[in-house]
């Protein structure tokens, strides 16, 4: 059986910070981030309370999709560094109290990974899924061994064998989950995240968690999978954490992994609770999306229920056992910032996020509100339809004012992408000198979290208005609102106790049992 725990104590408070290594800080001049430049950062994120950082894939690759494919999972990619210069990262990151997940791509490799190049010349090679005929999804061999191989997102990702669930005499490919070929992985697996943890990384953040049992009904083997895994993590690296890609909480806890992400897919909903928040159609989307008008826009049309709804069954099914992460973003989805969505509307999502029982996951650059921008060329795989590419989410973070905003010493056009061309764009300098900026108000927020554990990850929260303004109470002793719309709103709230104290507020006030909120506002309050 697996732990029913949920996982380290230091987890159950933190506040996650996810870093995209290619555009963070580049130290070298060679227009790419690496770790020495992250390192050179780490003041930046202690100083704004961040504790627990996530790096997107940073092992050896030909980078056709952004390091998802991957050559050695061993080794950094040189653009990065080397283990020794990762070693001193995540050293120096302890030092400030700040622990380093990785990207942990286990479902496929790069076509150009050793592994697969052997595969590709011996038939009797079972680590990947091949077939001795063309079919549905699979891709032509590209080695002297006949036939076709399956991919696992694009064809240069081919996936590694861990068996299917259900057999099928017309499809003879499909080899049993105990078979030699996904015994192999899953022991490769165990041994990648070994590596990695004797280097000072205190966990995983497993890219397609869902996908590496293939046909696998409600995901059964796939859970065995990952509760076998979680098991062997609790004894030998109790500290350890495994989050999962999945985008289904309840779904991933459920199958071992100490947390899972809302995302902009996954579920019964295919994402709609976390895009039923931020995503306002400007930046990457799906043709078959089909959703109303999210909640966090200044028209203040939408609804916070389709998040409330799936936040609330999550929690009744993980609660005890595994938490749920609210990201702001990531790599793959629009920034807070995007389409018509202005500077002024991100603190009340900010105010939302830092005080919703969930864990926190700021996107690097979301906590000066770097914007997505459109219309960048692709990049490493950064386009996945016509609305849908990932690369105006992956721009250099803006340091400081200046040509490459301070992100890179070489000239622009080197840079892994181009810097954000608005004059007035955001940057860490600018905004920490301005007490009033969105960072300055982030790192409060962070603050009071910490100060006041009632508004963190565990309990619950009361809903008292789920319109305009949203307005809930955390441990029966906060008050919190926010108003994400243009247009002020109010709300009658005739059983609030007297005392009502302000912690933290912006245009948002309590009196005679009304609570009344200017337009893009939010309040904290301690109930007396």
């Amino acid at each position: 059986m697996t732990s029913t725990r949920p996982g380290p104590d230091w987890l159950a408070d933190a506040v996650l910070y996810q870093i995209y290594p290619q555009s963070f800080a580049d130290s070298d001049g060679d227009g790419i981030g690496d770790f020495a430049g992250i390192a050179a950062h780490l003041d930046h994120l202690a100083w704004l309370g961040v504790d627990t950082v996530w790096l997107n894939p940073c092992f050896a690759s030909p980078f056709r999709d952004a390091g998802y494919d991957v050559t050695d999972y061993l080794t950094p990619a040189p653009r990065y560094g080397d283990t020794e210069d990762f070693a001193a990262l995540v050293e120096a990151a302890r030092g400030r109290g700040i622990r380093v997940l990785l990207d942990l791509v286990a479902g496929h490799t790069s076509d150009l990974h050793p592994w697969f190049l052997a595969s590709a010349e011996d038939p009797s090679d079972h680590r990947y899924i091949w077939s001795d005929r063309p079919a549905d999804g699979f891709v032509a061999s590209p080695g002297s061994r006949s036939g076709w191989y399956l991919p696992n997102f694009f064809d240069c990702q081919p996936a590694l064998n861990f068996g299917y669930a259900r057999s099928s005499p017309q499809e003879p490919w499909r080899q049993a989950v105990d078979a030699d070929g996904p015994r192999a992985n899953r022991a490769a697996l165990r041994a990648i995240m070994e590596h990695w943890l004797r280097l000072g990384v205190s966990g995983f953040r497993v890219d397609m968690a869902y996908s590496l049992v293939k046909d696998d009904p409600g995901k059964v083997e796939t859970a065995k999978l990952w509760t076998g895994v979680r098991d062997w993590l609790d004894r030998a690296h109790p500290q350890a954490a495994l989050l999962a890609e999945w985008g289904d909480p309840a779904a991933a806890v459920g199958a071992g992994f100490h947390a899972d992400f809302f995302l902009h897919f996954g579920g019964a909903d295919h994402g709609l609770p976390l895009r039923s928040l931020w995503n306002n159609n400007g930046g990457t989307v799906e043709e078959f999306w089909n959703q109303g008008s999210c909640y966090f826009e200044a028209e203040g049309r939408g609804t916070p229920q389709p998040f409330l709804d799936a936040w609330r069954s999550a929690a009744e099914l993980t609660e005890g056992s595994g938490h749920i992460v609210l990201p702001t973003a990531n790599h793959d989805f629009s920034r807070l910032a995007t389409g018509p969505r202005t500077a002024e509307q991100l603190a009340p999502a900010f105010a939302f996020l830092l005080t919703w029982p969930t864990l926190p996951a700021v996107y690097y650059g979301d906590e000066i509100g770097m914007r997505y921008l459109p219309g960048l060329p692709d990049t490493e795989g950064s386009v996945l339809g016509p609305r849908f590419n990932r690369a105006g989410s992956r721009t250099p973070m803006q340091w400081t004012p200046g040509p490459t905003a301070g992100f890179s010493d070489a000239p622009p056009e080197r840079l892994y992408l181009p810097v954000d061309p608005d004059p007035h764009r955001p940057d860490v300098l600018s905004q920490r000198a301005d007490p009033t900026s969105l960072l300055h108000t982030v790192r409060r927020l962070i603050a009071l979290r910490r100060a006041h554990p009632g508004l963190g990850a565990a309990g619950g929260a009361e809903v008292r208005h789920a319109g305009y303004p949203l307005v809930y109470t955390r441990a029966d002793r906060y008050l919190v609102a926010v108003n994400p719309r243009r247009e002020p709103a109010s709300v009658r709230l005739p059983d609030l106790p007297e005392g009502v104290r302000p912690l933290e507020t912006q245009g948002v006030r309590v009196a005679d049992g009304e609570l009344r909120a200017d337009g893009f506002s939010y309040g904290v309050f301690e109930l007396g």
